[in-house]
């Protein structure tokens, strides 16, 4: 909705859609008929949209439900030429497209497109993942010299949800997404306005439209004993994290760090401290805590020679158990056998390559430990608080 908002303040002439508008699996018409309603309000309003499908969207059951405004232009298979409307006298804009037809693309799509309308600005519509990613499949993979070679003004991509720009006699924008989804999609959300001067040369505006941001901050408890001050400490890292992002409403995930008496209460008591956060964010307003995470330590986990029992035994499993080779290799088989019994959307949960799977079952069993000498720590000390 607020794309449409910001199409209507701006009064442009038209909307660039460059794939994916939803998930493959949606199957809710209530998707499609919002979807619907919101170019409508376009139509009205005489601003032009057009659209080309995605991986996700070549996939999706509801994509051919789907029925859009005549204003609405979806590109098919096949590559098109299509004039943007504009005033009498107003120079010609061009726009290129190309759907996805199957989920897949392996091989580069630039060469499909049509070529260069002579005295016009030529505008090109791609869903890519350019050079790709290890570990991902690749979508209509090129390069930007591939794209700069077609000779186009300005080419509008989709499909990788990090924005990126490279500007000159060929501007070439990938927006990211209008709205992150999750801790990995952190950050202020936008979407590119682009105005096309006189001489025809192309002038980008980034423009933010998500209405939640997620952010990670960090709350250093370094030398802190009380809790009522670390609380404290809680309520300010999320009063400063509110402040500086450019959306409405933030979604924290905190992470604790520093030296403190308090590590091995810390993690035992995460539960208890979320509740705290999330507290202390609703009194902060459209402040959101997601999740609490912790590296502290005891201020003589890293002194040599400490006499603390636990702290060796944490040295002993660290050097002993964790450390060795054939943990390792007990910890890849068993997650490998529970990875396969995962379904094929899920199996990409401790990575998508074999370092990432390594690393993260590393990061699993380290946590696991940790959680462990924590509430050992806790029976010893008689703390039941």
């Amino acid at each position: 909705m607020r794309i449409i908002d910001l199409c209507l303040e701006e009064r442009v002439d038209a909307l660039l859609l460059a794939g994916d508008l939803y998930d493959g699996d949606q199957t809710s018409m209530k998707t499609a008929r919002f979807l619907a309603e919101q170019l409508r309000r376009l139509s009205e309003a005489g601003i032009q949209a057009f659209i080309i499908r995605g991986n996700h969207d070549a996939s999706s059951r509801i994509t051919k439900e789907l029925v859009f405004p005549d204003s609405v232009k979806v590109f098919g298979g096949r590559a098109e030429a299509v004039s943007v409307e504009r005033e009498v006298g107003a120079f010609p804009v061009v726009i290129h497209g190309l759907s996805f037809t199957q989920p897949h693309a392996p091989e580069s799509l630039v060469g499909k497109y049509k070529p260069v309308v002579d005295d016009a600005v030529n505008i090109g519509l791609m869903h890519t993942s350019l050079a790709g990613a290890p570990g991902h499949d690749p979508y209509a993979p090129c390069s930007l010299a591939d794209l700069k070679g077609t000779g186009f003004h300005y080419w509008a991509l989709g499909h990788v949800h990090k924005r990126m720009v490279e500007e000159g006699p060929c501007t070439i924008v990938m927006p990211g997404i209008p709205q992150g989804r999750d801790m990995g999609e952190s950050g202020g959300k936008s979407v590119t306005l682009v105005t096309i001067q006189d001489d025809r040369t192309i002038q980008i505006e980034e423009r933010f439209t998500s209405l939640a941001q997620f952010e990670r901050a960090d709350v250093d408890a370094s030398g802190v004993e009380d809790w009522g001050k670390l609380a404290a400490l809680i309520g300010r890292s999320l009063e400063q994290a509110r402040h500086g992002i450019a959306s409405e409403h933030l979604v924290a995930r905190l992470h604790f760090t520093g030296e403190t008496p308090l590590a091995w209460r810390i993690r035992r008591d995460i539960d208890l401290l979320t509740a705290e956060a999330q507290d202390r964010a609703s009194v902060i307003g459209c402040c959101w805590v997601e999740k609490l995470e912790t590296s502290c330590q005891t201020p003589s986990a890293t002194n040599e020679g400490s006499s603390d029992p636990l702290l060796e035994l944490r040295g002993l499993i660290t050097d002993g158990v964790i450390g060795s080779d054939a943990f390792r290799a007990e910890l890849v088989t068993m997650a490998d056998e529970l990875r396969r019994k995962l379904p094929g959307e899920c199996r990409d949960i401790f990575g998508s390559d074999e370092e990432s799977f390594k690393d993260s079952l590393a990061l699993l069993a380290q946590e696991g430990m940790e959680d462990v000498l924590a509430r050992l720590h806790a029976g010893e000390k008689g703390d039941h608080t």
